[in-house]
């Protein structure tokens, strides 16, 4: 690649295993302890995490900030180290207070058992928080340094290192804490639990500083034309409201996030309940649980890999999404059927055909979003794209523990007896719907129209900026 080197790509992508590392630990062990081992009710569970995604408005300030404001001649890499630093520190904090809560649940006193909740709502907006500050520059550094046709290659590595992170997260999750299987005792959980969270955090840091370090040149930012050559840099980057004025011009843009939106939900709707699901409805110990993951892993680094390589440049972009959103809407239909049998190589084996799905789905609309990105300007445009993306995972840990919560109370008020499986199977029933849903936007969607409109609408924010 000419604007980055595959040997540069793979170290970039380092910074994004570091994150999908850090985030199968944060997101997927915590809702287990919490949910399972801590009795914290689904709906809780959800809406606090959900508020690390409510913050991504936030995500178009980064984006128009790192395009517009540069520290010591860099526009991207000092937003990803303090982003980077921030959210290390704030995952490590969550352990202990998570633990505080539970012991306030437990007394149930309602006014400090209230504060307890809004700081654990708090404490999860300030991560999200640093993540929007670390992502939004980073993928905004990826358009920086590639062309529109290096990006699937380069798309496709880099989201084969996320990929490859989740799956070691959960195999350090598996080893590290199997000694914990059917331990329920928060006085053993949680020093157990805060000493691999700060191991996890002082390594991820350690490697962003080693996968970003040297990645951005000093001086002006500056782009890739469609045949290679650099082409001018920012010296006219937007304001924030010329930028909102720029992104709500087209309707294509809403089509696409609205896509966006659907796609990220029918992919997350499960991942509050996902390990519970194992537990509940398999049997599975706390150790077993996160294997989960690793199976999802596995299958989305290989439809990561087959879409980058094969479906994308055969098919084409939408064709290839179009088919990534089918094989999700099937496999979810899986993952319910599974439940009936009860059996742990079964539910493997489809999470498995899940991730693969995942993976083909989730290249070809990566690729889609950086090419319905206007180079001049990448930050705000990733912004948009990362708001959809993040409002939709918000949207699956409020809906996916509040749908799993009300369907568990209508079970009840309707006598129709404890087995956990039917709540279960309507977080997935609705989670197909969504990614039905997903396939009809896609289908309006028209990349020509796209680039003519936004095209037009930067040159007359351009114009007025300098009339």
């Amino acid at each position: 690649m000419r604007g980055l080197g595959l040997a540069a790509t793979l170290r970039l992508g380092l910074f994004q295993g570091c994150l999908g590392c850090l985030a199968v630990i944060f997101s997927g062990l915590l809702n287990r302890v919490m949910i399972t081992e801590l009795a914290f009710p689904g709906l809780l569970v959800g809406g606090a995490l959900a508020f690390e995604q409510f913050v991504a408005p936030a995500r178009i300030l980064f984006g128009q900030i790192s395009d517009a404001h540069p520290i010591a001649g860099r526009y991207r890499l000092p937003y990803i180290w303090l982003g980077t630093l921030l959210f290390c520190c704030f995952s490590v904090a969550s352990v202990p207070l998570i633990f505080a809560v539970g012991r306030l649940l437990d007394a149930g006193s309602s006014i400090p058992l209230a504060l307890g909740v809004s700081a654990l709502c708090g404490l999860f907006a300030l991560y999200g928080l640093s993540i929007s500050m670390a992502t939004t520059p980073y993928l905004a550094l990826v358009i920086d340094r590639t062309t529109e046709a290096e990006r699937p290659r380069a798309v496709g590595v880099i989201w084969c290192m996320l990929t490859v992170g989740i799956v070691i997260g959960a195999i350090l999750i598996a080893v590290s804490l199997k000694g914990l299987d059917g331990v329920t005792d928060p006085a053993l959980l949680e020093p157990a639990l805060l000493g691999f969270m700060v191991k996890v955090a002082v390594a991820v840091l350690a490697l962003t500083l080693v996968a970003t370090t040297g990645s951005e040149p000093s001086g002006r930012l500056h782009t890739w034309a469609g045949d290679g050559s650099p082409s001018p840099g920012r010296d006219d980057a937007i304001t924030l409201a010329q930028s909102w004025t720029l992104i709500t011009s087209s309707r294509q843009v809403l089509v696409f996030f609205a896509f966006l939106m659907c796609f990220t939900l029918g992919l997350f709707l499960q991942d509050p309940i996902l390990e519970s699901y194992g537990a509940q409805v398999f049997g599975m110990p706390i150790a077993a649980t996160a294997s989960l993951n690793a199976f999802w892993g596995v299958g989305t680094l290989a439809g990561l890999l087959l879409a980058g390589i094969w479906l994308v440049p055969r098919l084409g972009k939408l064709a290839a999404a179009r088919l990534g959103c089918q094989l999700i809407v099937v496999t979810l239909g899986l993952l319910v059927l599974c439940g009936f049998s009860g059996r742990v190589p079964l539910l493997n084996a489809v999470l498995l055909l899940f991730g693969l799905a995942a993976g083909i789905g989730t290249n070809s609309a990566l690729v889609l979003m950086l090419d319905l990105t206007l180079p001049r300007a990448a930050g705000t445009f990733v912004g948009v794209w990362g708001l959809a993306q993040a409002l939709s995972r918000a949207l699956g840990k409020v809906f996916g523990g509040g749908l799993l919560d009300l369907a568990q109370q209508l079970q009840r008020r309707l006598q129709l007896g404890e087995d956990p499986f039917p709540a279960f199977a309507l977080v997935l029933v609705v989670e197909m719907v969504v990614a039905s849903l997903a396939l009809v936007l896609l289908a309006r969607l028209n990349l020509r129209r796209f680039r003519e409109d936004t095209g037009v609408s930067l040159s007359k924010v351009l114009a007025l900026e300098l009339g």
